[in-house]
């Protein structure tokens, strides 16, 4: 059965605490495992979510910041100690390369599965496969950040009382599915459009047209929220949101599932993030993150 989840490793913006371990989030879609912003101590934390080295086929960067990067050079050490059999692409800003590099061959160990390097340079597609379009549009904040966007291709779902009226029943089903076409009738006349699911994710970043571009008609948007509105100076002088901003953004763009995440260290209540997004007025399904929490991606 396919899963699609999200599985959250680590909440905490620069600084750590008890509770909330350095970001670190993986995206289970179906049989792929994206691994996005992989902070320090991200390793042990996938241990503690039952997340294996084997479950990741990409790895997504947004920007070179310790607590979204640190956790890259225990992750990659990993990845080749259980000999992970398959190919591993990992996606980062291109001006961060010498970041990667340091990270990807901080201590001496033995490669044994190949890592692809596809760093981003420019808005647009990353990847293209049968499961998905991985995009990256540039964000805001002082050094190079970019967020990502997971698109399922559009498929068709047929609908029973229009292959009725038809008069198409049994295997003539599947033929009209495979060929497009049965004695005259269209697949377009018995089906509809059944519009891609779509997972974006957005870190460190400023409002700018990037967060509502990657924002725009998804399911799930996991985004920053690193202060509360009352900060929203502070917010912005270090190029980041507010729970309202991101909230907003949400509202705005249609957004089914908003999990918000990336808190300051500087505040104790959760649930005030919570109650500032409501008072922006998303009225969608809502999750203030937790370390180690599975949120799954809504239904179609």
């Amino acid at each position: 059965m396919s899963v699609r989840e999200l599985v959250v490793l680590g909440t905490a913006s620069q600084v750590p605490t008890r509770h909330r371990n350095h970001n670190g989030y993986l995206l289970r879609w179906d049989g792929q495992g994206l691994l996005f912003d992989p902070g320090e101590g991200t390793q042990r934390q996938m241990l503690r979510a039952g997340v294996a080295a084997h479950d990741i086929d990409r790895i997504c960067v947004t920007h070179f910041h310790g607590d979204h990067s640190l956790g890259l050079a225990g992750v990659i050490q990993r990845i080749n100690l259980d000999q992970v059999p398959h190919p591993v692409t990992a996606h980062y800003p291109a001006s961060g390369q010498h970041f990667f590099e340091r990270l990807r061959y901080a201590t001496a160990y033995r490669e044994t599965v190949r890592l692809t390097e596809a760093p981003v340079a420019a808005d647009g597609p990353l990847a293209v496969t049968e499961a998905y379009t991985l995009d990256a549009a540039r964000l805001s904040h002082p050094v190079e950040s970019y967020g990502y966007r997971l698109t399922e291709p559009d498929g068709r779902r047929i609908l029973p009382e229009r292959l009725a009226a038809h008069g198409i029943q049994g295997p003539d089903v599947g033929r009209i599915q495979r060929d497009g076409v049965l004695d005259g009738v269209t697949l377009d006349e018995v089906s509809e459009v059944r519009r891609g699911q779509r997972f974006a994710f957005v870190m460190d970043t400023r409002l700018c047209d990037g967060v509502h571009a990657l924002a725009e008609g998804a399911d799930m948007l996991v985004i920053e929220s690193t202060f509360l509105d009352e900060d929203v100076r502070l917010a912005t002088d270090h190029g980041h949101l507010t729970a309202g901003q991101a909230a907003a953004v949400a509202r705005d763009a249609g957004v089914r599932h908003l999990v918000l995440t990336h808190f300051s260290q500087r505040y104790s209540d959760p649930e005030e993030f919570e109650r500032q997004a409501r008072a922006a007025g998303f009225d969608g399904e809502l999750s203030i993150a937790k370390d180690l929490m599975r949120v799954p991606v809504p239904k179609r």
